[in-house]
């Protein structure tokens, strides 16, 4: 496999906290939180439990995309295609998509289309398309042919770290010299199905979320989508592009300890940070800030953080950007590593917001406020369902 550098050219997403980068930048510098009542989706829950949600209807959504008054473009394939275009157009890539691959992460899918019809599929023949919704590969394709990409087009549902896992893939087709360019991230939309979910689990907070927080008590769940163009170094010279970060390391492990919960060592987590490291060639001690997977949930704060102390002699500063944004499950991986690309680009670290008591259990707490600081290297964690662990590692273009 090739040793060439793999590059961030472009990057676009949209999520509760802002419509494009420009705008979820300004608002994690401002603790301005996206995380309220929900209003769009249509669930008994509203009242109960906070979520990010994204203020934009369906139909302003297909207006925004220019799509047709007859359209079979599910909510997540909505969120998806506003924020890869955005990606494309920072990269430069409008035309010839020839070489040019798609890889999308997705845990819902269309499922909050199918929820909303399964009891009249029979009496309308105009839904019978969206039975296909379902699929997460679905989405996965309207979204590549709304873009005009045909060739390399892969669907990666790993749960929270599909969005990272998807990042991956991507770098592995470009130093396989398999593709130019590579469009990588994932979309997730809030459904019925995966609130209704995590409320059975009981991890469900009716309250902001608290990462990292002795008195956390669950997540909110959010909605959001987010890509990033990748292609190698050589590649965005040649095209005269301008770099924007780096993709030193990355490494994905499982811990196989159970369905939904971590393991109490953090074994997964750990491998995937130890080594992405070992695949940057990196020392623990040169990373200066940890995006960190922090769902608010008692089970996973204390699991990542007994990982991240084994792995680290001296802590860097840690935060998750969860309280903002929510939970966003597959798109977690992929608005997160924008967000790590950014503290690179302005030199700086995000709050870990509600946090007010350490854990008793860990010996660090989290940022809390907006800090400039000197920022070479990052690591952005997440953590999917069944143990499937996942880390990233960027550097300053």
């Amino acid at each position: 496999m090739s040793s060439r550098k793999i590059v961030v050219t472009g990057m676009g997403m949209l999520s509760a906290i802002g419509k494009n980068v420009e705008e979820n930048f300004n608002a994690l510098t401002q603790s301005k939180s996206g995380i309220g009542e929900i209003e769009f989706l249509d669930t008994l829950h509203r009242k109960d439990f906070p979520g990010g949600e994204i203020k934009w209807s369906n139909v302003e959504l297909a207006d925004f995309l220019d799509l047709p008054k007859i359209h079979y473009f599910t909510r997540a394939a909505l969120l998806g295609a506003y924020a890869a275009k955005q990606a494309l157009q920072q990269a430069n890539l409008t035309t010839d998509f020839k070489q040019v691959g798609f890889i999308n992460g997705t845990s819902v899918g269309g499922m909050d289309t199918t929820e909303k019809l399964y009891s009249k599929f029979k009496n309308k023949s105009e839904n019978f398309p969206f039975i296909k919704a379902q699929h997460p590969g679905f989405t996965t394709n309207e979204i590549a042919n709304y873009l005009g990409i045909n060739g390399t087009v892969s669907t990666i549902s790993t749960a929270c770290s599909s969005g990272a896992n998807a990042m991956m893939m991507g770098a592995r087709l470009l130093k396989q010299n398999r593709l130019k360019q590579v469009v990588v991230g994932a979309t997730d939309c809030l459904s019925k199905f995966t609130l209704n979910g995590f409320h059975s689990l009981r991890i469900l907070s009716s309250e902001l979320c608290k990462p990292f927080d002795e008195y956390r008590n669950g997540l909110n769940l959010g909605e959001a989508a987010a890509y990033l163009v990748i292609e190698t170094e050589e590649e965005a010279q040649r095209r005269g592009q301008p770099i924007l970060a780096y993709l030193e390391g990355y490494a994905n492990a499982n811990d196989a300890y159970h369905q939904t919960a971590s393991s109490a060592t953090g074994e997964g987590s750990f491998l995937a940070m130890q080594n992405a490291l070992q695949e940057a060639e990196l020392l623990p001690k040169q990373i200066d800030y940890i995006n960190a997977h922090g769902t608010a949930t008692p089970n996973n704060d204390l699991s990542e953080g007994i990982a991240i102390q084994r792995l680290f002699d001296k802590i860097p500063p840690i935060s998750s950007t969860k309280a903002f944004t929510g939970h966003t499950l597959a798109a977690a991986g992929a608005i997160e590593a924008v967000y790590s690309i950014l503290g690179l680009q302005h030199q700086c670290v995000f709050p870990n917001l509600n946090f007010k008591e350490q854990m008793a259990d860990l010996k660090f707490s989290p940022q809390t406020t907006f800090k400039e600081q000197k920022v070479e290297y990052v690591l952005s964690n997440s953590f999917g369902f069944g143990g499937n662990c996942s880390s990233l590692i960027f550097s300053k273009a």
